[in-house]
């Protein structure tokens, strides 16, 4: 993971970052310029989390077939923990997240915990912690990109394919039987 002394070594890593991932991030870049560091933490795990989303329903939507309408409705309607996720994750893809990839992810979690509920955390580990995201965002893509064959950080038209969804009803059965909550 490159060390961000600054700023602008955040702009930096993000520069070097594949295409997707820093257009996936692409307000980053102004916040990092005009806002305070607590900000732009708080926007790249935000992003997180929509990427986090978005691969859970892309995923069951390629792999699974299911409905594109009811699954988005149901994944949108999850409160999901940490854990939960990477247990979804797993489900969907049958396979786990690999301890390499999810270690920046993780490092960065706990002091973007110490910012959303107001303890302390310096500079450097704020930068830090933006940086350890953007490597989590190009691992992940990589992960997912083989397990599926698309990029939750980037562009994700076309994810699908042409393949014929199943109809609702058994859309149902398959989210029910991965556990997701249909009420």
């Amino acid at each position: 993971m490159a060390l961000a002394k600054s700023r602008r070594g955040i702009l930096r890593v993000i520069e070097k970052a594949p295409k997707g991932v820093a257009a996936y991030f692409e307000h980053l870049p102004t916040l990092l310029e005009s806002l305070p560091l607590d900000v732009s933490l708080s926007y790249v795990f935000s992003r997180v989390e929509l990427a986090h989303n978005m691969t859970l329903y892309c995923g069951v939507v390629k792999k699974h077939r299911t409905d594109a309408v009811l699954t988005r409705k149901v994944i949108n309607t999850q409160h999901m923990t940490r854990g939960q996720f990477r247990d979804k994750f797993q489900t969907v893809f049958g396979e786990s997240i690999p301890n390499d990839v999810a270690k920046p992810l993780a490092d960065a979690e706990k002091v973007r915990d110490l910012v959303m509920h107001g303890k302390s955390a310096n500079d450097a580990s704020k930068r830090q912690a933006i940086v350890a995201v953007i490597d989590y965002a190009r691992a992940f893509n990589d992960l997912v990109s083989g397990l599926a064959g698309f990029r939750p950080f980037g562009d994700l038209r076309g994810f699908k394919g042409r393949s014929e969804p199943l109809d609702k009803a058994t859309t149902r059965w398959v989210l029910r039987g991965m556990g997701f909550d249909l009420s």
